[in-house]
């Protein structure tokens, strides 16, 4: 960020006088500031000096007065290369109170920060396009498909074709099949044969080629050349060569006098060719923002006088009434108030099996209606409803820069000012050692068109696009795109028990009874004890109890052991082993059933009928069905799995176990997970943490990368990295396939892009012609560019097959009656 000298911009948090002047002492305070003053009444800063905005904001923050941002997205047209995009962010960013700006070649779209107050957002697409690109404000529900591109690229495609065939088919094809150029020797001569093509290919490049020179020769003459740049001067050299050769032969040396008129029109007709394939292959690229986009309904049926009408979706308001008939889409995010039904929520959570909803029950809108009417009240409209939401999540991760780009990036900077003098020398010395000035003309022009750095652009932005979208299909939403590469470095993946790898809920699992004692009648007078207790472990106990409970009389509570009560004038114990034993009964028929169900960590309800130990009841947190071969599928990945749990030694080490855990870390209080997390990370390497997004926010904050399972309306947790909305342990192996696709994708993208222009920029400076006789033609070199771009997108497009793991769910745990 460059300097700044006066900049006025909005601050958050002033609710007083005392609160402007402290939020103004800060600014003063900061390196760069010479003046610095905050008005209450509109609350905003006015600060002059050569402070940087990170400093500025940076001094707010720490004061407890923010800088108040706002995000704004641009439509971008005419970038062609990522030399292109640093020069788009380069000019954003020097605008004063411009906080940070990311620029995507393959969405053309620029995501800029700002703050609030200091610039009209309608500057941002003035300055862009002060650098040579148009420019719109867009809105962040409604993204470009690239069909506005596609449109005019195949046209002018069509019409380069159509020009320059005639004289590529006469020229080229007079070279391999001589007959044909003695015809026209024989009949319209080849100086009408010049002036031809002359006609033809300037109609080539004054029509469809002039977006060439409409960008790239201003930024040329700015110092800031870009691969239009290097198309423009490859193309008018070969046709300011050929003009003089036809019309004024005696300004060149005697025995060069040849035209390249067919070169330059087959060099802009490739690349148009090139770059409308890429505009079609780039539009499917965002296939899933315009399937999440598509899932909200046109219209609504919505009461209004007490009738349902339908009406608009924008027209629809909190609160509001709307009718759901059979197969429609949900409109908005609401809660049902008549009727019940199954609803579809795999558009939103990537899982197949349908929802049941009754009144009361959240539904999301987006997601499709089954057989039966519903009716619901709206509780979120427009950019608040949940699908809102997940479209700005997956967006913002498409447009995210990853770390690994950062090579590229610096590679691109300069990259197209060497190959203007890789060109100049090439074209130099075939001057001076070459045979001819054709030759040296041929060698330049190919050097021009070989080395567009097209394909680098594409090669991160592309993979990432797909890669989110597809994560997305699976209910993988990675809200921070560079979550992308920090999980695909994951050494262990670490689970938060409670409500994560179990359904964060006591459960029934286990009941031993000594003899004589009919189990359904010990379960049931242990039940009707506990129904006057709202603790969990009594939910339990009698969830899996029969309805008909006996009738208690006297009951009491024994504080710290359990309850005591009468049926049928018996006397009844319910509660921990220490209470039967302070009452005098013996355990002795029950220890092995307590002993075994110890070891498994669960927790004990004991119970006693007038003195004598009669059942023991295990209560435990059950295993999510997915928990199991989610584990076994990141064991398969390679990937360590470590579990951190607030359970006593005991209870931890059982879940473990049975899940196949390699470490367990017990007895963690929710502020201690952020210690166990270091100490994995010192052990194994950087960690990927799994929780609820709920308590484990400051875990999830302290992991390499921080993985939040929540269903529909839990999306938006903000201290995740990661959000997976399926709700199921699984989740979490799908985002690190996707992780790991994406990351591998983008390797092979940067791989061949950098290799294209290491190996043919030698080649077509003619390195090969002194020992093999090849010099490229740049006609070639225009099609091998075009196709490496194309290479490059489609190769990001396989990243759509990325398939859902599948696990065949475990089975439910199954409620086990054992005598002792």
């Amino acid at each position: 960020m460059g300097p700044v000298t006066t900049l006025r911009f909005a601050v958050e948090n002033l609710s007083c006088a005392g609160c402007a002047g402290r939020a103004e002492r800060a600014l003063q305070a900061a390196p760069g500031v010479k003046t610095a003053s905050v008005n209450i009444a509109n609350r905003m800063a006015q600060v002059s000096g050569d402070a940087s905005i990170e400093t500025l904001t940076g001094a707010l923050t720490k004061a407890g007065y923010p800088a108040k941002e706002s995000t704004h997205r641009l439509k971008i047209t005419g970038m062609s290369c990522a030399s292109c995009v640093g020069r788009v962010e380069r000019a954003l960013l020097s605008e004063p109170g411009v906080v940070s700006a990311n620029v995507n070649l393959a969405t053309e779209t620029a995501e800029v920060r700002i703050l609030d107050g200091a610039l009209d957002p309608a500057r941002l697409a003035d300055i862009v396009r002060a650098t040579g690109y148009d420019a719109n404000l867009v809105t962040p529900d409604a993204p470009d498909d690239g069909h506005d591109e596609i449109t005019p690229l195949k046209r002018d495609t069509l019409i380069a074709a159509a020009l320059t065939l005639p004289v590529f088919l006469t020229e080229m094809g007079g070279h391999i099949f001589p007959p044909i150029h003695h015809a026209i020797m024989g009949s319209i001569g080849m100086q009408t044969f010049w002036v031809l093509q002359f006609i033809l290919i300037t109609l080539v490049l004054v029509r469809p080629g002039q977006r060439f020179f409409r960008i790239g020769l201003p930024l040329l003459v700015k110092g800031a050349p870009d691969m239009n740049s290097l198309v423009a001067l490859g193309t008018l050299a070969a046709w300011v060569y050929s003009t003089i050769a036809t019309f004024a032969p005696g300004l060149l040396p005697a025995g060069t006098q040849a035209v390249y008129f067919e070169a330059a029109g087959v060099i802009v007709t490739l690349i148009l060719a090139g770059r409308w394939m890429e505009a079609r292959a780039k539009g499917r690229t965002g296939a899933a923002i315009r399937h999440l986009i598509g899932l909200r309904p046109d219209t609504v049926r919505v009461m209004r006088d007490g009738a349902f009408t339908e009406v608009p979706l924008g027209e629809v308001q909190a609160d509001d009434l709307i009718e759901a008939r059979p197969g429609a889409r949900i409109a908005v995010d609401g809660v049902v108030t008549k009727g019940s039904s199954y609803i579809d929520e795999s558009m939103i959570t990537g899982e197949p099996v349908p929802v049941a909803k009754a009144e009361g029950d959240p539904v999301t809108g987006g997601t499709i209606n089954g057989q039966s009417p519903l009716t619901y009240r709206a509780t979120a409209v427009g950019q608040d409803t949940v699908l809102a939401r997940i479209i700005d999540m997956v967006q913002t991760a498409q447009g995210a820069k990853l770390p690994i780009q950062a090579l590229a990036d610096k590679v691109v900077r300069i990259f197209v000012p060497i190959v203007l003098a890789i060109a100049a020398v090439t074209v130099a010395i075939w001057l001076i050692f070459g045979p001819d000035l054709s030759y040296a003309l041929t060698a330049g022009v190919a050097v021009l068109i070989i080395a567009c750095p097209c394909a680098m652009g594409l090669a991160t932005p592309t993979s990432i696009m797909v890669g989110t979208g597809r994560a997305a299909e699976l209910g993988v939403l990675f809200r921070k795109g560079d979550a992308l590469q920090r999980l695909d470095s994951a050494k262990v993946v670490a689970f938060d028990k409670t409500g994560t790898l179990t359904e964060g809920r006591p459960t029934l699992v286990e009941q031993a009874n000594t003899d004589g004692i009919d189990p359904t009648q010990a379960l049931a007078m242990a039940a009707a004890v506990e129904q006057s207790s709202d603790h969990p472990i009594a939910r339990a106990i009698l969830s899996g109890a029969p309805a008909d409970l006996p009738e208690v009389t006297n009951s009491e509570t024994v504080p710290g052991y359990g309850l005591k009560a009468q049926i049928d004038n018996q006397i009844i114990l319910v509660g921990s082993e220490r209470l039967l034993t302070t009452q005098g009964v013996d355990t002795t028929p029950l220890q092995d059933a307590i002993q075994r169900f110890s070891d498994k960590g669960h927790t004990l309800v004991c119970l006693a009928i007038d003195g004598n130990a009669a059942a023991v009841f295990a209560v435990a947190d059950q295993i999510k069905p997915s928990a199991k071969p989610a584990i076994d599928a990141l064991h398969a990945q390679g990937l360590k799995v470590a579990m951190i749990s607030g359970d006593n030694e005991a209870a931890a080490t059982a879940i473990a176990r049975q899940l196949g855990i390699d470490h367990v870390t017990a007895g963690v209080l929710p502020d201690g997970k952020v210690d166990a997390l270091k100490a994995l990370r010192d052990q194994f390497g950087p960690v990927a943490f799994v929780g609820d997004g709920i308590n484990d926010a400051p875990a999830l904050a302290e992991a390499d990368t921080g993985l939040a399972i929540g269903t529909g309306t839990d999306v938006a947790i903000e201290a995740a990295d990661i959000v997976l909305s399926s709700g199921r342990v699984s989740g979490v192996v799908n985002a690190v396939e996707a992780s790991r696709q994406t990351m591998r994708n983008i390797r092979q993208n940067l791989f061949w892009a950098f290799a294209y222009n290491t190996a043919l920029i030698p080649v077509a400076a003619g390195v090969l012609y002194p020992a093999f006789g090849i010099l490229l033609s740049p006609m070639l070199g225009a099609g091998a560019m075009a196709l490496s771009s194309v290479f490059v997108v489609s190769n990001a497009l396989r990243l759509r097959n990325i398939a859902a793991v599948q696990h065949d769910a475990a089975p439910e745990p199954q409620f086990k009656e054992v005598r002792a």
